[in-house]
């Protein structure tokens, strides 16, 4: 439990775990009950959404593992931390926890490597140049020129960026939701565009049927007002409203039992409020847009109670909220059809972008299919040019043979011209030599054979 609360007092910075240690002391009688744990543990915090999100949270588990850091940690607060006076700590931290940290540095520049590997490939297959400068901040939480070891400058680095972007979290998802919504609206358009007049007009009233049917839910409370408190006291927890007890509701709803209400922890409050709007069995409603309701809401609270900015709520704030007047608003809450996420401006400047891009993508198809073009017309050059070699060389073959043939033909004529088997006629033909009979030899060539007489005739 010491090791959960001090964890958990680590706040904005690493997952919520750093900055909001001055909060709350840690609890002797606690220690005494449970003690603390030697073996690490797998990270059992919330995703922080974050590309580093396993890196940074193995990172603080062993910190929180030394005593002498977790004492600097406790004592800390939240400017020293900012400025990197307790990243100055960990040359004090035990060596066998700075060889693990070595070894999870070791590992995350793998991870990293191997990732934008991953993405060189892909933009190299795709035909698009790499973004070198993207990809050097995916670096920037760590000191990559040294490689092998974790120093100083790394948890530095660490505290820096988790800071920077666990406050830009919320504000690319909004932006990314905006774009989704632009996107959906924009695809509805052009939809309609392809469909006959009729057809548009059927499309169009069932559009306006759905909005409809979406608007026309139950009040929706205010995030942490009382009456919402209240709600998830009676429906969730199965108590008399009249008996809400905020430090009571404060301990069952605090899942991890470490004093604090988290982000997620928040977010699970609102479940009530949300499924009022949401059903993702009805065709109007689309869980995209749950998603961003539940952060307006959780927001909302953050402002309303996280007086120290730390994206943590303590019991002492949530008890101080509950006194304030804005825990009694009785407004409904405004959920996102009432509150559009983009002007008509901003979509038809959505639009421009999107035809600029189109246009980008014609012109380069239109030169990819050039080049294409060019490159089929030298593969027939190609093509023809092998045919004329194969042609050429066939002809040489055979002009080859024939000589072949003509030469062993005159030498095999010749030997038999010199053995007297055959002689040369005038015009140039062989012919067979005449036969003598019994033991006589073949006559010369040119020799003119007599007659011979016979004995015994006239």
């Amino acid at each position: 439990m010491v090791r959960r609360r001090a964890l958990a007092r680590c706040g904005l910075v690493l997952l919520s775990l750093w900055l909001c240690i001055h909060s709350v002391p840690i609890s002797v009688e606690k220690a005494k009950d449970k003690p603390e744990v030697e073996q690490l543990e797998p990270p059992q915090s919330a995703d922080t959404g974050l590309h580093y999100d396993r890196y940074l949270r193995e990172v603080i588990e062993y910190l929180e593992k030394d005593p002498h850091f977790r004492e600097k940690l406790k004592n800390a607060n939240m400017d020293d931390i900012k400025q990197g006076k307790l990243s100055k700590e960990l040359d004090f931290v035990q060596h066998n926890f700075r060889s693990k940290l070595d070894e999870l540095k070791r590992e995350e520049m793998n991870r990293l490597r191997l990732l934008i590997k991953a993405k060189h490939n892909l933009r190299e297959g795709n035909g698009n140049t790499l973004d070198h400068q993207a990809l050097l901040k995916q670096f920037e939480h760590l000191n990559h020129m040294n490689p092998h070891t974790f120093e100083v400058e790394d948890l530095d680095r660490l505290i820096q960026s988790a800071t920077k972007d666990l406050e830009n979290y919320d504000k690319e998802h909004h932006d990314e939701f905006k774009r989704y919504e632009m996107m959906k609206e924009h695809e509805r358009r052009e939809r309609l565009k392809t469909m006959s007049e009729e057809d548009r007009k059927k499309e169009e009233q069932h559009y306006e049927e759905m909005k409809k049917k979406h608007a026309n839910h139950p009040k929706v409370n205010h995030p942490g007002s009382e009456d919402q408190l209240k709600e998830v006291w009676q429906e969730s927890d199965g108590l008399d409203p009249e008996d809400f007890d905020p430090k009571t509701f404060f301990k069952m709803h605090d899942s991890n039992g470490d004093g604090f209400f988290d982000e997620s922890e928040l977010e699970a409050l609102f479940t009530k409020e949300l499924e009022k709007v949401y059903n993702p069995e009805n065709e109007e409603d689309d869980m995209v847009e749950m998603e961003e309701e539940r952060l307006r809401m959780r927001e909302h609270v953050m402002n309303e109670v996280d007086t120290n900015k730390d994206r943590l709520v303590s019991m002492s704030e949530f008890i101080a909220a509950t006194k304030k007047v804005e825990f009694h608003e009785k407004d409904e809450w405004g959920t996102l059809d009432q509150n559009p996420a983009y002007t008509e401006e901003e979509l038809r400047e959505y639009e421009r972008q999107i035809a600029n891009e189109e246009d980008d993508i014609n012109a380069k198809t239109a030169e990819l299919q050039k080049q294409r073009e060019e490159l089929e017309r030298k593969q027939e050059e190609l093509d023809t040019q092998k045919s004329g070699l194969k042609q050429v060389s066939y002809c040489c073959e055979s002009t080859k043979k024939r000589k072949k043939i003509v030469f062993f033909g005159e030498v095999a004529l010749n030997y038999q011209c010199i053995l007297g088997l055959s002689h040369i006629t005038r015009d140039g033909q062989a012919e067979p030599a005449p036969v003598v009979p019994g033991n006589a030899q073949p006559l010369p060539p040119g020799h003119q054979q007599q007659d011979v007489p016979v004995p015994g005739h006239s």
